[in-house]
Formats: C-alpha cells, sequence, structure tokens
C-alpha cells in the first residue's frame, strides 16, 4: 500500500469511528478530533510497516 493511501485509511477509520463515539456520547467535537489525532497515528504506523517491509525485500 502507497504512503499516501495508508495515512488517508487511517484517517479515514478514525473519523468514522471518532464520528460514532462522539454521536454516542453527545461530544462530537472531542471524539472526531482524537479519532483524526489516533487514525493518523495508525497511518503512520502502517506506513512505516509497509516501509520496514519493502526495504527487506530488496
Amino acid at each position: 500500500m502507497k504512503k499516501e493511501n495508508s495515512l488517508a485509511l487511517g484517517i479515514a477509520f478514525g473519523v468514522a469511528i471518532g464520528t460514532a463515539i462522539g454521536v454516542a456520547t453527545d461530544n462530537l467535537g472531542l471524539w472526531l478530533s482524537l479519532g483524526i489525532a489516533i487514525g493518523a497515528a495508525i497511518g503512520t504506523a502502517l506506513t512505516q510497516k509497509n516501509k520496514k517491509a519493502d526495504d527487506g525485500k530488496s
């Protein structure tokens, strides 16, 4: 998976989960922000994992 796709995928999942929790707890602003931050972290971790795997193939 490409770097941009991993990050975008992580952020998209974060927004979806953050929105769901935010609506359930009636605190959308907090959870949407947390979802984006956590999604960006997951996307970055996936990017690093893929980069490390690609370096090993050479």
